[in-house]
């Protein structure tokens, strides 16, 4: 293992607190890891990380010593780029991050795609519905939707979706057709935390009617509130593409269509320095020609940002 991938080793180690989990992002062993931070350290006479059986942390030279690889390393990528040039083909290991059930529906298809057309390209997709961190993950693009806050990161809005309040016909037949959002508070409500990060429910153009919910049932992904609500457990509240298949079917009824609140917009992220990227051009290539077919994203033609910049 050559001085830069030793460097890439233990940035690895250092972002993730852990040696096994920089091996698996790093597609090595464990073993290859640990020689690779141990190469480093001999050869700058000095620890780099405090090891103990629980935890790998930072030594204060190891801190200083992070940030010169992570900034070596992005001048080296940079220069890749720089010299294949932008409309190079894409090629090497690309990192994608998405939300758990959109990522299955929607960017998986995309990857297959990609993975078909450049021969040259491996990718590797992070499914969670966590907010992860790109920079310090080394992920190389991700798909998040909702608002955005301000980052340094770059930000292109590549369509939106409706949040809907759905349950199904037996439910409804037993319990009643709530009119308007204060009628929830007689019916059993299922929340999905990560639609959901409170208790308020907020409907309508603006937002301005507020619903303070007291659920039966609360769960941590879209996957389980969805077929809950199936279930005849209650009514919940998920975004239009995740019921899309159950509406159709006939397995769910969205209400209070009347009070919908307004679009999330679904957006593609990525480090600034990512921006001359063949990968990630590809991918946001890819994903806009995917996202013009699906009925249940509205999609929206915009060119990139920084996200602490308001969108146009």
């Amino acid at each position: 293992m050559d001085r830069l991938d030793a460097m890439r080793a233990f940035a690895a180690v250092a972002d993730l607190g852990s040696f096994a989990e920089a091996a698996r992002r790093l597609r090595l062993s464990p073993a290859a890891v640990t020689r690779a931070v141990a190469l480093l350290e001999d050869e700058l006479g000095l620890m780099l990380l405090n090891r103990t059986t629980r935890s790998v942390k930072l030594t204060e030279r190891g801190a200083l010593y992070l940030e010169a690889c992570k900034r070596i390393l992005g001048d080296m990528e940079d220069a890749d780029r720089r010299v294949r040039g932008e409309d190079a083909a894409p090629r090497g290991m690309m990192v994608l991050a998405a939300p758990i059930m959109f990522g299955r529906l929607h960017v998986l298809p995309i990857v297959t795609q990609m993975l078909h057309e450049h021969r040259e390209l491996s990718i590797r997709l992070i499914l969670s519905d966590r907010l992860v961190h790109l920079i310090e993950e080394g992920i190389d693009a991700a798909v998040r939707i909702g608002e955005l806050a301000d980052s340094a990161l770059m930000a292109l809005t590549v369509g939106e979706v409706r949040r809907v309040t759905v349950a199904s016909p037996d439910y409804l037949a037993a319990r009643g057709v709530p009119a308007t959002p204060a009628a929830l508070a007689s019916h059993d409500l299922i929340a999905f935390e990560s639609i959901d990060a409170t208790n308020d429910w907020r409907f309508g153009q603006n937002e301005r009617t507020s619903v303070r919910i007291e659920p039966r049932l609360s769960v941590n992904t879209a996957d389980a509130a969805i077929e809950a609500a199936e279930a005849g457990l209650g009514i919940t509240r998920a975004l239009s593409y995740q019921v899309d298949a159950a509406l159709q079917a006939g397995r769910l009824s969205e209400l209070l269509v009347s009070f919908v609140p307004p679009p999330t917009p679904v957006n593609i992220v990525y480090p600034q320095r990512r921006q001359g990227s063949a990968n990630v051009s590809a991918f946001v290539k890819s994903a806009r020609a995917y996202f013009r077919k699906l009925t249940v994203i509205t999609v929206i033609p915009r060119t990139a940002r920084p996200q602490n910049a308001a969108p146009r």
